[in-house]
């Protein structure tokens, strides 16, 4: 399924050429929860922190996965940096399958004054198999829902989510 998903935004992009925004990533949320893996009312992925501060996994996982990969450009915590923007930003205003396809595909924006370029990630399959943990990180930190440290507390990653990881990075 994640691999559809990619494709699909990935086509997006080329067949049009450019990313569109939506207005707002709408309400985050959860409404629903599938596996461990909590959903909006419009079905895309989305953070769940308990009054305790515990968070859902993918937040967890995903604030793992943005310091592995995405930091060195985007900056701590999503913060962004002199290299690439802060995404604490772009996510309050980037859809789900925007980002999806930003991601997977890359983008590049010249300007005048300056050329942005990010590289597509939809074949590292340490940023691929992860993307909708970094997505629902992101999305927590656009709506500070969590800090800008290690999540202290968080839930057991779930069977589902162990065998889809495994399946995505080629175990079996």
């Amino acid at each position: 399924m994640r691999k559809i998903w990619f494709v699909a935004a990935a086509v997006l992009v080329v067949a049009t050429g450019k990313v569109a925004f939506a207005e707002d990533a709408g309400d985050p949320t959860a409404v629903k929860s599938e596996d461990g893996k909590y959903l909006d009312k419009e079905g895309n992925p989305t953070f769940k922190v308990t009054p305790d501060g515990t968070t859902d996994w993918y937040t967890y996982s995903g604030y793992r996965r943005y310091h592995s990969e995405c930091h060195v450009c985007h900056g701590p915590d999503g913060m962004g940096s002199t290299y690439a923007p802060a995404l604490t930003n772009s996510l309050k205003t980037m859809s789900y399958a925007d980002f999806l396809g930003v991601v997977a595909s890359g983008r590049k924006n010249v300007s005048t004054s300056q050329e942005n370029v990010m590289p597509a990630f939809g074949d590292n399959p340490n940023v691929a198999c992860y993307m909708d943990d970094l997505y629902v990180y992101l999305r927590a930190r656009a709506n500070d829902a969590v800090g800008r440290v290690r999540p202290a507390k968080h839930e057991d990653k779930t069977k589902a989510y162990t065998e889809a990881e495994t399946a995505c990075m080629g175990g079996k």
